[in-house]
C-alpha cells in the first residue's frame, strides 16, 4: 500500500472516531430495578444512595421502583414506634416517627400539600394559581393543610400504637406505599402545567409503567397491611386511594389544566390519609 493510501486511511479513522465521540449516546443502564430504585430514592428522599453518577429522573422508571422505595424510606421511621415497648408514650413515639419520615423525605410531601392547598384555593385564575404553586412561601390554606396532615398522621398512628406498635407500623407503611404509588396516576392523566417544572423534567409517565408499579404496590400493601387490618381493609383502602386520586386529578385539570410536582406530591399525601383511615376502620 502506498504512503498516501496509509495516510488517507488514518485520517478516515480519526474522523470516524471524532464523529462517534460526539454522537448521541444511549443511556447507560446498570442493574435494572436496582438502578431504578436508586433513582426513585434520589428523587423522593434524602437517603444516601452511594456515589454513582446521578441520572436524569425518568418517571417511567421511578414508577416501577417507587413501591420498593417507599418501603426503604419507611423502615427507619416506623422502627421508632418500637419506643413504645421501651416506655415511650404512644403519641410521643408516633410524633417522632412522623418527624423522621419528614426528614427522610426532605419534607417534599408536606411542602407539596401546602403549596397545592395555597395554589388551588388561594388563586382565582389559572395564571395566579400556577404563580402561587411556584412560590415557596405558605399562606393560610397551606399552613392549615400541613398542620392537619401532620396531626392526622400522628393521631392515627398513635391511637394504634397504644395497643400494638407493630400493627401501627404496618398500617402506616401500607398506607404510605399506596398513597405514593397511586398519586402517580396524576402524571399519567394530565400533561405538565408548566414546561419548567420538576414533573415536566422527569418526562411523560407511560400508563404501562404506572400499572406495573401499581400492581407491585398493591402486593406490598396486602403483604404489609392485611395482617394488621384485613383483606377487606386492603381492598377498600386501595379503592379509597383510587377515588381520592381520581377526584384530585379532576380538580387539578379544572383549576390549572395539568399537573405539577406539587400536585402529585399532594395527591400522595391525600391518598395516604385515605388509605390509613380505611385500614384503621378494618383493623
Amino acid at each position: 500500500m502506498s504512503e498516501n493510501g496509509s495516510r488517507t486511511d488514518e485520517v478516515e479513522r480519526i474522523d470516524t472516531a471524532s464523529r462517534d465521540a460526539y454522537a448521541p449516546q444511549s443511556p447507560r443502564r446498570g442493574l435494572g430495578l436496582i438502578d431504578d430504585l436508586v433513582m426513585a430514592l434520589r428523587f423522593f428522599s434524602r437517603l444516601p444512595t452511594g456515589d454513582a453518577p446521578h441520572e436524569k429522573p425518568d418517571l417511567g422508571r421511578i414508577a416501577m421502583a417507587l413501591p420498593l422505595a417507599s418501603v426503604v424510606m419507611g423502615l427507619g421511621p416506623i422502627l421508632l414506634l418500637a419506643g413504645v415497648w421501651l416506655g415511650l408514650p404512644a403519641y410521643f413515639a408516633a410524633a417522632l416517627s412522623v418527624a423522621a419520615m419528614v426528614v427522610v423525605g426532605g419534607g417534599m410531601m408536606e411542602d407539596s400539600l401546602a403549596d397545592a392547598a395555597d395554589g388551588l384555593f388561594g388563586g382565582s385564575t389559572l395564571e395566579r394559581r400556577l404563580e402561587i404553586l411556584k412560590d415557596s412561601r405558605h399562606g393560610t390554606y397551606g399552613v392549615s393543610a400541613l398542620c392537619l396532615f401532620l396531626v392526622l398522621r400522628v393521631t392515627a398512628i398513635g391511637s394504634v400504637a397504644t395497643i400494638n406498635p407493630l400493627a401501627a407500623a404496618a398500617l402506616w407503611l401500607a398506607a404510605n406505599i399506596a398513597g405514593r404509588s397511586g398519586a402517580l396516576w396524576v402524571a399519567v392523566a394530565l400533561p405538565p402545567a408548566r414546561a419548567d417544572g420538576a414533573a415536566a423534567a422527569a418526562g411523560k409517565l407511560p400508563a404501562s409503567r404506572f400499572w406495573i408499579g401499581a400492581a407491585l404496590a398493591l402486593i406490598l400493601v396486602f403483604v404489609v397491611g392485611a395482617p394488621a387490618s384485613s383483606l377487606l381493609g386492603v381492598i377498600f383502602s386501595a379503592l379509597s386511594v383510587v377515588l381520592v386520586v381520581l377526584a384530585w386529578t379532576a380538580l387539578c385539570k379544572r383549576l390549572v389544566g395539568g399537573q405539577t410536582g406539587d400536585l402529585i406530591g399532594a395527591a400522595a399525601g391525600l391518598g395516604e390519609i385515605a388509605a390509613l383511615a380505611v385500614l384503621l376502620i378494618f383493623a
